[in-house]
């Protein structure tokens, strides 16, 4: 036997207790092994089945429908339509590089843009919530996605819903648009609304209508599951299984009917559009009923919400915010204006119920007025001469109202306009309305620290100085003159249907206050004095020397009143210079609000035209444009009356 190898008795003793540590090792890491795999298999089994089963399947938020915009006789002014996205979901994107590459040229988005942005939502969001790329895409952009969809994991097209406005730019500032939630509004609508979440992603209403119903016009939306393989692809199979897991269908949001008629509201604004001498008109126009009810809503210029649907582009965005004339604002109820000469009606009014004049009295009017050590003009030269208040409303004589404001003082004034609603909001159900101004003289010394100036009587008393006032409130105050003195609060939503058609909510015109009877100091106008008051209106259209005798309807009379507002004061050598050959931006601002019939109204009217220089050229043709097609749709017959007689 070599030296080199031994197997002595007492050697192998030696390594006994080596051999016994590591059997024992081995049979603790297999009993380790075996622990963990019973404990794996039967224990977690189940749960670990369903793991990986999950790992199988994608969830997709299902999208629900916001409900549509109906007008007030079930003509759709707001809808829905397909539409293609394009989303990459970076829990299956292996390959994102190459996939952003070849998007890109299908897109035309840099490669670049669309990484950054998978990893920015992933970092934010997770792995698992897909990263939409582009919305609204064209069947070509569908078509050639789906060819390289294949070979790049993580890629989608998903079938969605565009919000559509077949109006376009026709009443946009109402209907308002749609976009996707921010961070901010997440947590603010999350906490105003418990019962419903929104999340990063969600698309929201965000001016006009849409954002103040957003929460019922918004539905709730839906799951459903699908098991995908490896690389994030829809799976085929035959058995598809859910392991418990319940979809559920989306629910549209409700319907608003709205009391807007689409047909008036095409007549305003293609009367706003009207190709004369002035051109399209920069303003606003609003229509009611006699009750309150919105006819139509018209601001211009306006803007394409269905561009915001669809994603809109800087390009567009920097237009809109930099345009002078502001398309992105509501001006009927966000822009407050001097009402120029359409506040004469109700100093009338006011110098009728508190017996200054009668409505025989004769007042001088000459071409102007002296007061204190200033003259007061008139917009005619030559003045009026002798007139009663009928006629100063007719011809729209200021010398006839500064003197009307002299006896008055402001206190006077401001008791009988804040009675009609000037300068006060008229509580309309939208956001951002401004509620003008009607001074006083408390409100001057509590603004400015100064007593009221005797002479700030005549300028006020013409809707001028300090008096700012909106399109809607001159249009409810108008109304409430001819109605005999019902004040009515402006309302646009008539009813909300869900998506069955079963009523969920009805809304009814509210009475504010009828003038016309006493309140709890006694204050009131009689009826009487309305009479008279509109009858001065009616003659501004049909009189031979009303201010806008050129804008008759044959077979109904219009009452109304012109209105020219400057925007900035001129010298006296100035005053009388022809407005339209000075720049745009002093050029005065033209009203005319009128309604139909004269003698108690369906329909009212007003119009504001920016720098449009007179209310006669600027509005007047406009509110008879809109009062015609009322009437060609609601009372054909009285029109025909009229030119059979003819």
């Amino acid at each position: 036997m070599s030296k080199y190898i031994s197997n002595t008795d007492s050697e192998a003793k030696e390594y006994r207790g080596r051999f016994k540590f590591l059997y024992f090792c081995v049979m603790l890491a297999s009993f380790t092994i075996l622990t963990r795999l019973w404990y794996l298999q039967i224990i977690q089994g189940h749960e670990l089945r369903d793991y990986s089963e999950k790992n199988r399947v994608k969830e997709t938020k299902i999208d629900a429908p916001r409900g549509f915009f109906l007008d007030r006789n079930g003509e759709i002014l707001v809808q829905n339509l397909p539409g293609f996205s394009v989303t990459i979901s970076p829990q299956y994107s292996t390959k994102l590089e190459e996939t952003a590459k070849a998007v890109s040229e299908v897109l035309n988005i840099p490669a670049d843009s669309i990484i950054k942005s998978v990893k920015v939502s992933k970092y934010k969001n997770g792995p698992f919530r897909p990263v939409p790329i582009k919305e609204n895409l064209d069947l070509t952009e569908v078509f050639k996605l789906k060819l390289i969809r294949m070979n790049h994991p993580g890629l989608n097209i998903q079938q969605n819903i565009l919000r559509n406005y077949p109006l376009k730019e026709n009443g946009a500032q109402l209907f308002g648009y749609v976009g996707e939630i921010s961070k901010n509004q997440i947590q603010l609508l999350n906490t105003k609304f418990s019962d419903t979440q929104f999340e990063q992603g969600d698309i929201i209403g965000k001016s006009g209508l849409e954002e103040v119903w957003e929460r019922k016009v918004h539905g709730e939306p839906g799951i459903t599951f699908v098991e995908v393989d490896a690389r994030g692809r829809e799976a085929t199979t035959d058995t598809p299984s859910f392991l418990g897991l319940k979809a559920y269908k989306a629910k549209p949001g409700n319907n608003l009917v709205l009391t807007i008629d689409k047909d008036i509201q095409i007549a305003a604004y293609q009367a706003m559009q009207r190709d004369d001498k002035i051109g399209p008109r920069i303003g606003s126009l609003v229509a009611i009923k006699n009750n309150g009810e919105i006819l139509a809503w018209v601001n211009s210029p306006s803007f394409d919400p269905n561009e915001f649907s669809k994603g809109i582009s800087n390009e567009i965005w920097e237009k809109l915010i930099n345009d002078p004339f502001k398309p992105l604002r509501n001006k009927i109820i966000q822009d407050h204006y001097a009402p120029g000469s359409t506040f004469k009606p109700l100093i009338a009014l006011a110098a009728l119920q508190e017996k200054v004049i009668t409505p025989s009295t004769i007042v001088f009017a000459p071409g102007f007025i002296k007061f204190g050590r200033r003259l007061y003009h008139d917009h005619s030269k030559q003045g009026h001469g002798n007139i009663n208040v009928i006629q100063a409303i007719e011809r729209s004589s200021n010398v006839f109202f500064y003197k009307m404001g002299i006896s008055l003082g402001i206190d006077k004034m401001f008791q009988y306009a804040s009675a009609f609603g000037i300068g006060n909001k008229t509580e309309i159900n939208l956001f951002n309305e401004v509620p003008g101004l009607m001074p006083n003289s408390e409100w001057k010394k509590r603004q400015y620290g100064e007593e009221w100036q005797p002479g700030e009587n005549l300028s006020n008393a013409i809707g001028q100085g300090f008096v700012l006032t909106t399109p809607l409130q001159m249009a409810l105050a108008f109304n409430a003159i001819g109605t005999d003195g019902k004040l009515f609060k402006p309302f646009i939503v008539k009813k909300i249907m869900d998506h069955k058609e079963n009523m969920i909510s009805e809304y009814s015109p509210h009475l504010v206050r009828d003038i016309s009877l006493p309140d709890e100091n006694g204050f009131f106008i009689d009826k009487k004095n309305f009479k008279v008051v509109k009858e001065g209106m009616r003659l501004v259209v049909n009189g031979e020397r009303g201010t806008a005798r050129w804008y008759q309807i044959p077979g109904v009379e219009i009452a109304g009143k012109t209105g020219t507002a400057q925007v900035r004061s001129f010298s006296a050598e100035q005053i009388y210079d022809k407005c339209h050959e000075r720049p745009i931006e002093e050029r005065h601002h033209g009203w005319f609000v009128g309604f139909a019939p004269a003698d108690y109204p369906e329909i009212t009217v007003a119009v504001l035209a920016e720098h449009a220089c007179a209310g006669s050229s600027g509005g007047a043709p406009i509110v008879k444009d809109v009062i015609k097609a009322y009437f060609e749709k609601y009372h054909p017959e009285k029109l025909k009356e009229k030119k059979k007689k003819t």
